[in-house]
């Protein structure tokens, strides 16, 4: 995986994108039904694509919208629906046109009173307080947001009254009907004039903001942070809780900077990512180094993407934590502060995850969950109490509230950031050093992630494959002791295959937007053995795909 020259570097003029150009095709071009590249695809966080590519276009928003007003119908939800948007160029217009259908279906939709930006946590947040109690008239929700992904990209999501993402079965059945709806002309879409629509007697305004931040105190120790000597940092990086923390700030007598406000359709503010793009990735060294840059000013600070529901922890003593570093550490201080949480509670992770996660739990003697990439995986454990935290390796997680009850359904960037700064008041110490204790204890291990070209059928072979197609007994001078193509935790397809030892393992997984499929490995002897780890893998993998293509 090459790095780019620009990348870690503030992004050249040349480099913003055209938002003019972009609206104007977001409303003028047609996609094709008939072009795989331009029909309506939900991935595991929705639709996603660029009005430029004729992938999110006003066609895909009016069929998708529509189809997921037949789902209400089908379903028997009646009740109001939060619909936000982040702060991509796109998600403005592709509001509009969801509320110009949502009105015309006669839905009842709950807009933000500012007429602002909405996190994806809140959104989560909103459902499951209305939800609280009722059996019938369930609200559900839509978030506008491709979530970290280039400027010139919009994204389209729904969220079911558990308040989470929609499962698989749920997204096919809104993509079929809202494909079936493009390639019939969008004759059967019903639709009001805009302007109309926002006048609408079943268009209601709602605080979001309020609500949520007013919430947050049941979820992280506020109080502890108010009189702490402890020094504060956020960057919003121009995302959906941009206005949020300064709020959050006021609200709890926080000594919180926030880095800036500023919110700009071509992200010109962004250093470059790793491969030249701009991206708005709170994960990324490269992404981040403005807030990077500032590490010796705070005790702590951390970073949302934007739609705030991933975080980015920069500690004084390492700077940028690996996501599953903070992973671990956050899990450790959890379930050694929450005395509300039920004794029994475990702990979600996806099966890319580090294995430091695995010993953290061990030793804890809490159970793990162990899922499928997608945090859809963790929306009944959170929604039940059976899980006190979920977190995938992307930098998503969340958790319980103190009492043990349900937060939210969905990644919450607000939360974990402000859990950074919790743990740093509470313990004098930052996420930094309370991961360099628990590798004291545990070992360090070694983490890489790498992008392999592999064609649309080579993809297909990997995303089939079993246990019984693996010759390998040997890992990197290791006995494999498991080969997984199911999670351990629930026994779903990981739509890949995963491999282990005892001190390492990788797992291989299709792309579902590129061709190349995705490599995970783990080590905890070392670079070298990581490095072999990674070279068997291939070898291994590229065995499957040869003996694939001979059928």
């Amino acid at each position: 995986m090459s790095v780019d020259v620009r990348a870690g570097k503030p992004a050249d003029p040349s480099m913003l994108a055209n938002i003019p150009r972009l609206m104007t095709a977001y409303y003028t071009r047609r996609p094709d039904p008939a072009v795989r590249e331009q029909r309506i695809a939900f991935g595991t966080s929705g639709h996603r694509g660029s009005a430029l590519a004729s992938a999110f276009n006003e066609a895909h928003i009016l069929a998708v919208t529509q189809a997921i007003c037949r789902y209400r119908q089908q379903q028997g939800i009646d009740g109001p629906l939060f619909l936000g948007i982040d702060t991509h160029a796109l998600s403005e217009s592709a509001f509009a046109s969801a509320l110009e259908v949502l009105t015309a279906n006669a839905v009842h939709v709950m807009i933000d009173d500012r007429d602002g930006y909405t996190p994806t946590p809140a959104i989560s947040h909103a459902i499951l307080t209305y939800n609280r109690g009722r059996a019938n008239g369930l609200a559900d929700g839509i978030v506008v947001t491709p979530s970290h992904n280039p400027p010139e990209d919009g994204g389209f999501k729904y969220n079911p009254p558990h308040g989470g993402p929609a499962d698989t079965h749920v997204t096919t059945w809104i993509q079929d009907q809202a494909n079936a709806l493009l390639t019939d002309g969008l004759d059967m879409v019903k639709r009001i004039p805009f302007e109309r629509a926002r006048r609408a007697s079943t268009t209601h305004r709602h605080d979001y903001m309020g609500a949520y931040i007013e919430d947050l105190a049941s979820v992280v120790d506020l109080e502890v942070l108010r009189g702490a000597a402890v020094k504060l940092a956020v960057d919003p990086l121009g995302g959906a809780g941009v206005h949020y923390w300064g709020m959050i700030a006021e609200r709890y007598h926080l000594s919180l900077t926030v880095v800036s406000e500023v919110v700009d359709p071509t992200f010109g503010f962004m250093t470059v990512d790793w491969d030249g793009k701009i991206r708005m990735d709170c994960s990324s060294p490269y992404a981040m180094q403005r807030l990077i840059s500032l590490r010796d000013r705070f005790d702590v600070a951390w970073a949302c993407d934007t739609d705030h529901d991933r975080h980015g922890i920069v500690a004084r003593s390492v700077g940028l934590l690996n996501p599953n570093h903070y992973l671990a550490v956050a899990i450790s201080y959890l379930f050694s502060h929450r005395p509300g949480w039920p004794k029994d509670a475990g702990i979600g992770k996806t099966v890319v995850s580090s294995s430091m996660i695995d010993r953290v739990v061990a030793r804890l003697g809490r159970p793990l969950v162990e899922v499928p990439v997608g945090f859809k995986w963790f929306v009944d454990g959170l929604l039940g109490g059976s899980l006190g935290f979920g977190g995938e390796e992307s930098a998503g997680a969340s958790c319980l509230r103190r009492d043990g009850t349900v937060w939210t359904t969905e990644k919450d960037g607000i939360v974990l950031g402000l859990l950074a700064a919790e743990m740093t008041a509470i313990t004098s110490r930052d996420p930094g050093d309370l991961y360099r204790e628990l590798t004291r204890e545990f070992g360090e291990p070694e983490y890489a992630r790498i992008d392999a070209p592999a064609t649309r059928e080579q993809k297909a072979v990997l995303a089939r494959l079993s246990p019984r197609q693996i010759r390998a007994s040997t890992l990197a001078g290791e006995k494999i002791t498991s080969l997984l193509t199911t999670a351990p935790g629930n026994h779903a397809p990981i739509g890949g295959l995963k491999v282990v030892t005892q001190s390492g393992w990788f797992a291989a997984r299709p792309s579902g937007t590129e061709e190349v499929y995705k490599l995970y490995v783990e080590s905890f002897k070392g670079r070298d053995h990581l490095y072999r780890i990674q070279e068997e893998a291939q070898a291994v993998i590229q065995t499957a795909f040869d003996e694939g293509e001979a059928k």
